[in-house]
């Protein structure tokens, strides 16, 4: 609240973060920001109801090291280890539980929020709950959460995988539509379920279940590399691994899914020598951060694309989300239009049924999110393979995240994320508009 009263008036209100999880185009910004440094912790851990008190800016890392020893976790544990509560209920976070345990947000009991208005509100379903369900998917523009109550879910010490894998992407989502619908296959519970393309004949899904039985595990933040662990040969074959609990979490950390290739990090002989402590997606996004403030790519690019047969690059990072009944029609187009593989896949459906505003996504239907992180050769007009992918989701009714470069209309964005209950809640909790609107955070350059 002091820095907050520290800002000028006049001023735009933002936080001031070391890290982010955002992919959007942005210029840099000098105007003083929110101090966090105090909102880092996770303030108490309740086994017998099964909840935490969790400061806003507290990571998952951390959170998770809070609860694995009363053998806890989150209802659902986005996979990238800096992703913070309050960035993944503000943001939207997704991870292999969402087929039963929906989003984030909605584990979320209670909240604390500090409005663009200068005031720290109680909020829950039955306390401002116009401004509590308008949150999610917000991005910062309505408030900061400063205090979250979540629900925690009991899990144990280890969790075995079932890696299957499917000659065509009409079985592999058909399975998936099973194993959602009966909670398990052949005959046993699946607790965790994701899935990986790395072609159109060429797909898997990765099934997992808690267990307490005792055994060898996998070490993947080594010289294994956990998305290639899950290929084998054989069409509607199986293949078996062990993980513990806490390295289930983080399988997908320590090479920031696949995309640890671009910094040579799956290269043997540079892998063998890169510690392990910097094999993780907070040292790769740094990375990427340097690589953004100096320009270096963008000056190599620009040389190769003098010599013959090099075009310009356009980045497509990207999340999106398709009912589970489109999922193939979209995959199909996606690999026969954009050159981007592996496609990392996860199935969820919120547990809400009143939905939440901003992400109006139905409750009764089973969607796939889609996410795929790379570069293509640019087209004749700018961004125009992420302009398609937007068109393309839309058409399939679906959605995307917003954590990455948008480019609706004003007019198609109000559609989708909110439109008049937006407008309403935030002339309600930012009258004077201190903090950004949604549409110019998440689509107008910055």
């Amino acid at each position: 609240m002091a820095s907050y009263r520290s800002i000028p008036p006049t001023s735009a209100v933002r936080l001031a973060k070391p890290t982010s999880n955002l992919f959007r185009a942005r210029t840099k910004r000098e105007s003083k920001g929110l101090d966090t440094s105090g909102l880092t912790r996770v303030l108490s851990v309740d086994p017998d109801t099964r909840t935490a008190d969790v400061a806003g800016m507290c990571t998952y890392e951390d959170l998770v090291a809070a609860t694995l020893p009363y053998g806890l976790s989150p209802l659902v544990v986005p996979q990238l280890k800096t992703i913070t509560l309050g960035g993944a209920v503000s943001g939207l976070g997704i991870e292999s539980a969402s087929f039963r345990n929906g989003l984030p947000h909605e584990s979320v009991l209670e909240m604390d929020i500090l409005t663009g208005a200068g005031e720290l509100l109680t909020t829950s379903r039955s306390q401002h709950p116009d401004l509590f369900r308008a949150f999610p998917n917000s991005y910062g523009t309505l408030g900061y959460s400063t205090r979250l109550r979540i629900e925690l879910e009991p899990i144990t010490p280890f969790v075995a995988l079932r890696h299957l894998r499917f000659g065509s992407l009409t079985a592999m989502i058909a399975a998936a539509e099973r194993i959602i619908d009966t909670g398990g296959h052949s005959g046993t519970p699946v607790d965790y379920l994701d899935g990986v393309v790395f072609g159109a004949a060429e797909s898997y899904l990765c099934l997992g279940r808690r267990t307490t039985t005792p055994g060898p595990v996998s070490d993947y933040t080594g010289k294994d590399i956990y998305y290639q662990s899950m290929q084998h040969d054989g069409v509607d074959a199986a293949k078996d691994d062990r993980l513990t609990m806490h390295d289930y979490f983080w399988r997908w950390d320590t090479d920031w899914f696949w995309c640890s290739r671009a910094f040579g990090a799956q290269n043997p002989r540079l892998r063998r020598w890169w510690p392990r402590r910097y094999r993780r997606s907070s040292v790769y996004s740094k990375l990427v951060a340097i690589d953004r403030r100096f320009g270096l790519s963008d000056r190599v690019e620009a040389r190769s694309v003098r010599s013959p047969g090099r075009p310009p690059r356009e980045r497509v990072v990207q999340d999106v989300e398709v009912p589970i009944g489109r999922a193939c029609e979209f995959l199909e187009w996606f690999l026969a239009s954009v050159p981007i593989t592996p496609i990392w896949l996860c199935p969820l459906r919120i547990r809400d049924h009143d939905g939440w505003p901003l992400y109006p996504i139905r409750p009764d239907q089973t969607y796939v999110n889609i996410g795929f992180w790379s570069s293509v050769p640019t087209g004749v007009t700018a961004d125009v393979t992420n302009r398609s992918i937007e068109a393309r989701v839309s058409e399939l009714d679906g959605h995307k995240s917003l954590y990455s470069d948008s480019f609706y209309t004003r007019e198609q964005f109000d559609e989708l994320y909110g439109g008049e209950a937006y407008k309403t809640v935030k002339k309600s909790y930012d009258p004077d508009s201190r903090l950004l609107d949604l549409y110019a955070k998440a689509v107008q350059r910055r």
